[in-house]
């Protein structure tokens, strides 16, 4: 894996010529046609499945499905109207679910360092979650299909996690079960990426946030709290892959912003402890990454920020037509670009 500057660039021009917003469109749609649930709304859970391995085989990918039971999780709720993370705690007796793991035939040995993409595939109930999160399963299809089409597959894998509305069940098996049966390099999890704002105060902040996290509060201030940019969150051992992502970004058509934020906790149990006395940090561990954090793995989380821009958080109101595709587009591009040239440590 490279990173520089210039093989960035030849590498996003590449990709660019196989790009379709309109399919990212068509997928969102597809998805978010209705709320998808393996306890609320199975059918349409098993819908959403068939349509996410198909689109991977496709693409030419290997999808398997990776059903786990789990007991005694302590996790949340994903009842409709549920909003604030500290609220939503409870303890799981038993959850069965099933995640997809994908993999390019030829990417390499199994020893061989991989990066994983992923996204979680459930929504929260009675909303059909456009942007929470079929924005971000659409980014991972997108990227296969891209990466499909490269004449050296890249080790990458891919990743459509069931239960993270629950707490993030899916991911965790995931990212033991990867852990320890492939190197794993990084991860980029892709987190309610659709909605974008070019009105002023569009933009909102934690409670807490600015005192914590000064420079990217003065950042976002300074551009009249538009909510235009997608959010980079990483940790110091993800931070190069969160400057090559930066970076990529800006080679997109349309240019995209970003802003780049470092959780100041290390990976690792200690890491998810220290969000308990610290709530502001906590913010930056509510999707899959954290899994892999915990895990001691490199990984970042884009995102545009869920209920801090968009109305529509969680509601049945988050349809595919609050999306900006030409933006959701430069999202895909960036992420595939980083996840083949993710930076060695």
């Amino acid at each position: 894996m490279v990173d520089s500057g210039a093989g960035v660039a030849t590498l996003i021009q590449r990709l660019a010529a196989d790009l379709d917003a309109e399919r990212l469109q068509r997928d969102v749609e597809t998805l978010a046609s209705t709320p998808r649930s393996t306890l609320r709304a199975p059918k349409a859970m098993r819908r959403a499945q068939e349509h996410v391995a198909g689109e991977l085989q496709r693409a030419g990918w290997e999808a398997d499905n990776s059903p786990f039971d789990v007991r005694w999780q302590v996790g949340s709720t994903d009842r409709h109207g549920s909003r604030a993370l500290p609220l939503k705690l409870r303890l799981h007796r038993r959850l069965r679910g099933t995640n997809i793991i994908a993999d390019l035939p030829g990417a390499g040995a199994p020893d061989r360092p991989t990066v994983v993409i992923g996204a979680h595939l459930d929504t929260v109930d009675g909303s059909p979650g456009a942007d929470d999160n079929a924005s971000g399963v659409a980014v991972v299809l997108e990227t296969a299909r891209l990466l499909g089409r490269l004449p050296d597959p890249p080790p990458v894998t891919l990743a459509l996690f069931d239960m993270e509305e629950l707490g993030l069940i899916g991911s965790r098996v995931a990212a033991r079960e990867l852990s320890r049966t492939r190197r794993v390099a990084g991860m980029i999890c892709l987190e309610s990426v659709g909605v974008f704002s070019d009105r002023p105060g569009s933009q909102q902040l934690p409670p807490g946030f600015a005192t914590v996290f000064r420079d990217a509060t003065d950042t976002v201030r300074s551009a009249d709290s538009r909510g235009d940019f997608t959010l980079v969150v990483h940790r110091r051992s993800s931070t190069a892959a969160a400057e090559l992502w930066q970076r990529a970004a800006t080679q997109a058509s349309p240019a995209l912003a970003s802003i780049t934020l470092r959780d100041p906790r290390p990976d690792g149990p200690l890491g998810m402890l220290i969000g308990v006395a610290v709530p502001p940090a906590n913010h930056l561990g509510r999707s899959d990454h954290a899994s892999f954090w915990n895990q001691r793995i490199p990984a970042l989380m884009l995102t545009s920020t869920a209920n801090f821009r968009n109305p529509h958080y969680h509601q049945s109101t988050d349809t595919p037509e609050t999306l900006d595709y030409q933006r959701l587009a430069a999202v895909t591009l960036a992420t595939a670009a980083t996840a083949v040239q993710w930076p060695t440590r």
